[in-house]
């Protein structure tokens, strides 16, 4: 009886296993890229934030079931051996889009400008240039999009569309904060981290995001909030609750 007992314990673990297996991460066949776009503080002088933000930001979406098959990341930083243009970034970030095509992640972390996101040395990344780099490697498939920066609200009127999750760490007329030389991440990109384990999905993930940096900045008497920016679009809206992260 033990033996018939073990033999359909161990049929049963044969079947369920791979399906459980399987079931762990539906982002499998996504794109994600994370790209930290600046290196330099407010006065030029480099800084570890950025870099620091984009090599936790793997790991913990590592962690959520993002494939690293299918995951890119940059540092645009020049003061390195082998620096990363531009130009390389963009175009490593569409190569993946095009072999992994079931959904897109796009996380880029940076300073910000009223007019556009400070991308490389001397590059940046406007409004439509941003929405036909998505438009261009993501087309109509699922996309989050997650813009750490200065203003950075300005790019959600652009990217607004049925198949796009937008979150941004400011207001199109507001600083974030957290990109000096004493910080270890951007407080939006902190943020994240701090609220990745606990979160069920994207949706949860951006709402205990913007209330931890509701809670920072007022803890360090901001006057002026940075009032990170969401947009749900309306397909996005009932996929995003089935689109959970995975868990250890």
């Amino acid at each position: 009886m033990a033996r018939v007992l073990i033999g359909t314990v161990v049929v049963l673990c044969a079947i369920l296993w791979p399906m459980a297996a399987k079931a762990q991460s539906r982002f499998e066949g996504w794109t994600s890229a994370i790209i930290a776009a600046d290196w330099r503080d407010g006065r030029g002088r480099p800084i570890d934030a950025f870099d620091n933000a984009r090599r936790d930001l793997v790991q913990g979406f590592l962690s959520a079931g993002f494939p690293r098959a299918s995951m890119v990341d940059y540092s645009l930083r020049t003061d390195v051996a082998r620096p990363t243009s531009p130009e390389a970034a963009i175009r490593g970030f569409t190569e993946m889009a095009g072999r992994a095509d079931r959904g897109c992640l796009l996380y880029v972390t940076s300073h910000g400008t009223p007019e556009a996101m400070i991308f490389g040395e001397t590059g940046e990344m406007t409004s439509d240039a941003l929405v036909n780099l998505i438009r261009r490697a993501c087309g109509v498939r699922p996309t989050v999009v997650i813009i750490s920066a200065c203003y950075s609200g300005q790019f959600i009127t652009a990217l607004q569309a049925p198949n796009r999750m937008v979150l941004t760490a400011a207001r199109r007329d507001r600083t974030s904060f957290g990109c000096g030389a004493g910080e270890r991440y951007p407080w939006f990109d902190g943020c994240i981290l701090e609220s990745l384990p606990g979160a069920s999905d994207f949706l949860s993930l951006a709402a205990s995001t913007r209330a931890c940096v509701a809670t920072r900045e007022a803890e360090a008497g901001v006057t002026l909030p940075s009032e990170p920016q969401l947009f749900v679009g309306g397909e996005m809206q009932m996929r995003l609750p089935t689109l959970r992260f995975s868990r250890p």
